[in-house]
């Protein structure tokens, strides 16, 4: 804690803050509240009711009407601070509204009824989170079976991602052949087709496979990425070739020498590209809108479509869902993150 404050505290003056510490401090807390503002807002908007989604000016923190039971009311009545009249400064609950004006009552004295313009009175609320929001998603729908189905695709597709591209890699980084400059060439080449234009043929061979519908659809058009055999192959070239052919003079073979020794050794910028893996699946969406036409195939992008009505969108399921869908995706990168800077560093992905 004391080095956490040590820092948060250096300065570049002489125990006083400098210009530039003030300029540093000023563009760190800039960046912050764009990075992290949207975000934050995000999550506490999930915990509000629909009604007070819909309020202009919005609001930062969730706030709720506060009701009072009255004394000859059957049913809870909302509070009003009154802001003009005679009654300024008062807290009343109000029975009825009757065109621009508010019948209204004291909750002390219930047996007399004021009259109130609805201009001189602002509803009293109080900090309330709005739980149900994340409860009606298991009611209403089958978050489970979607969160399943974005599970099962993300980690089966990264499995798969990281083992083709780190063979493709090892082949290109260590093994001397004729042509092997051209194929990396080729692959790094196909980054430039844009991913738009391939749909229509990859949507054609998906079809002819009888993939459509089906989980596997989706995992196996974007198993071979160029962004990772690229990043593996750079990271790989810094292995020392003397390791391999130690290997092998101790008769280990091939299949041995790479899941042994090239793996482990590319440890780091493997965690970079299950971190780029994981975030490409978890989040894609035209590809899974394409191929999976049934519900109970939805990932959890396609489920939070499926909240956007034709008349009316439910925006507070919505965020609670969003929100939901964004804590996979920031565990994993918070547990992989130290290995981001070292994996791009050594592998020189700019």
């Amino acid at each position: 804690m004391s080095n956490v404050l040590s820092f948060l505290t250096r300065t570049r003056g002489r125990g006083r803050f400098d210009l530039t510490d003030w300029l540093t401090w000023g563009y760190l807390a800039l960046a912050v509240v764009l990075m992290f503002g949207p975000v934050f807002w995000v999550a506490l908007s999930s915990f509000k009711t629909e009604s007070a989604l819909q309020e202009y000016p919005p609001s930062l923190l969730p706030l709720a009407p506060v009701s009072v039971t009255v004394e000859g009311y059957e049913e809870p009545l909302q509070l009003f601070r009154v802001t003009g009249g005679e009654r300024a400064g008062e807290v009343l609950a109000q029975i009825r509204r009757i065109g621009l004006n508010s019948q209204m009552v004291d909750p002390e004295n219930p047996g007399e009824r004021i009259n109130v313009n609805i201009n001189d009175r602002v509803p009293v609320r109080e900090f309330a989170l709005a739980a149900e929001n994340y409860t009606v998603l298991f009611e209403r729908f089958n978050f489970a079976l979607y969160f399943w189905n974005s599970v099962f695709i993300t980690v089966v597709a990264t499995i798969i991602t990281v083992l083709f591209n780190s063979m493709a890699a090892f082949a290109l980084s260590k093994y001397r052949f004729r042509g092997r400059t051209a194929v990396f060439i080729l692959i790094i080449a196909t980054l430039m087709i844009p991913p738009t234009i391939n749909l229509v043929p990859i949507f054609l061979v998906v079809s002819e496979l009888g993939l459509v519908n089906s989980p596997w659809g989706v995992i196996w058009p974007a198993v071979a990425t160029p962004t990772g055999v690229f990043l593996l192959r750079q990271y790989m070239l810094t292995i020392p070739d003397d390791l391999l052919d130690a290997a092998r003079m101790d008769h280990a073979s091939e299949w041995r020498v790479y899941w042994r020794i090239v793996l482990p050794l590319a440890a780091p910028a493997l965690a970079v590209l299950v971190i780029f893996s994981v975030m490409w699946r978890w989040n894609e969406f035209l590809w899974p809108l394409i191929v999976l036409n049934r519900s109970e195939e939805f990932t959890l992008q396609l489920a939070l479509n499926s909240f956007q009505g034709d008349l009316q969108t439910s925006w507070a399921p919505l965020l609670a869902m969003t929100v939901l869908t964004l804590l996979p995706i920031t565990l994993v990168f918070a547990v992989l993150q130290k290995y981001i800077t070292a994996g791009i560093a050594q592998s020189g992905v700019k």
